[in-house]
C-alpha cells in the first residue's frame, strides 16, 4: 500500500493524532482502568475485523495508541488513516479526552560511516535478533527500547559526540519545549532546520535534536 506523505496525512484531518518519526500517535486521558479496558476491547474488535492492529499502552491516567503499516518498512498508509478515524470515534463514544500535544517519541541516533557493520551488532543487542534492522534503523517489534537510527557521516577519529537523542514532539509544543530547555541553561546550537529540527545542547555541550514533522 502507498506510503502517505506528510501533507496527505495533514489533509486527512486527524484532530486526535500527530505524526512523529514513523507512526501516527494519539493519547487519551482515562478516568479509570475499567473505562480503559472497555476502550481497548472496542478497539480490538475493530482491529480484528479490519485486520490492522494498533499498538496500545495503558499507564496511570492515560492510554497511548500508535498506528503504522509494516510493509517493507514502517510507514503511514491509508489503512492507518482509516483506523485512526475509527479509534477516534470509539474514544468519543467512550468519553475519552484526546491530548494530542502530549504525544512524544524518543529515538537514539548514532553517527557512523559503517552502518552495515554496526547495524547487526545493535540490532541483536537491543532486540535479541539481527533481523530487526529496517533500512537505516533498528526497531524492537515489541517496543521495549527506543528506535535506534544510523546517521550517515564521513569516517572520523574518535572521541567526538557520536550519540544523540532525537526527541519527536507535536509541532504545537516544540517551540515551548525548546524555550523551557534553554531557560534551564541549555542553548540552541543550530535552528536553520526549524521547525523540522532544532539542535540543542545542555550546559555541558551534549546535543539533542528536537524534531517535528513540519517542513519534511
Amino acid at each position: 500500500m502507498e506510503k502517505l506523505n506528510n501533507q496527505q496525512i495533514l489533509d486527512a484531518g486527524l484532530i486526535d493524532w500527530r505524526k512523529l518519526a514513523q507512526a501516527l500517535h494519539a493519547r487519551y486521558s482515562i478516568p479509570n482502568y475499567d473505562v480503559a479496558a472497555a476502550f481497548v476491547t472496542a478497539v480490538a474488535q475493530v482491529a480484528e475485523a479490519e485486520g490492522h492492529h494498533p499498538d496500545l499502552r495503558i499507564t496511570h491516567g492515560i492510554i497511548d495508541v500508535s498506528l503504522c503499516t509494516h510493509e517493507d518498512g514502517l510507514w503511514v498508509t491509508q489503512k492507518d488513516i482509516d483506523m485512526a478515524k475509527k479509534i477516534s470515534d470509539i474514544a468519543r463514544e467512550s468519553g475519552l479526552e484526546p491530548r494530542p500535544s502530549e504525544v512524544t517519541q524518543l529515538e537514539i541516533a548514532l553517527d557512523t560511516a559503517e552502518e552495515d557493520r554496526a547495524g547487526p551488532f545493535w540490532s541483536v543487542l537491543l532486540t535479541g535478533s539481527s533481523d530487526n534492522k529496517v533500512y537505516d534503523s533498528v526497531f524492537d517489534p515489541t517496543g521495549r527500547v527506543p528506535g535506534l537510527w544510523f546517521q550517515g557521516t564521513d569516517a572520523h577519529e574518535t572521541p567526538r559526540q557520536r550519540w544523540h537523542f532525537d526527541l519527536w514532539l507535536a509541532p504545537e509544543v516544540a517551540e515551548e519545549r525548546i524555550a523551557a530547555a534553554v531557560a534551564t541553561g541549555g542553548y540552541v546550537v543550530d535552528d536553520s532546520g526549524a521547525p523540522s529540527y532544532t539542535v540543542l545542547a545542555d550546559p555541558e555541550g551534549n546535543r539533542v535534536c528536537i524534531c517535528t514533522e513540519t517542513g519534511r
